[in-house]
């Protein structure tokens, strides 16, 4: 299994949140860099685990889009029985 480590509180844009995402996951150059390519990817990885450090400064930095990652990350942990989220 993958070992994934990404720390949020480092994210402070969407397009740095997708610039980071594609690298951290090794995405393809045409990743679209939007919410629903993200949950496609994501549904689609081999075995990951992806350690999210401070999760919640996701929405302090980003508000709305910032939740609404974290919900796409969930949804697609609860969709893909080899990609386990685990947000500290």
């Amino acid at each position: 299994m993958r070992e994934l480590l990404l720390d949020a509180d480092t994210l402070y844009t969407r397009a740095q949140a997708h610039d980071i995402f594609a690298k951290t996951f090794g995405f393809p150059e045409s990743y679209g860099r939007n919410l629903d390519a993200l949950y496609d990817l994501l549904t689609a990885l081999p075995p990951t685990r992806l350690t999210l450090r401070h999760a919640e400064m996701l929405v302090v930095h980003m508000g709305n889009y910032g939740e609404l990652l974290l919900r796409v990350l969930a949804n697609a942990a609860a969709e893909n029985p080899h990609f386990i989220l685990s947000a500290e």
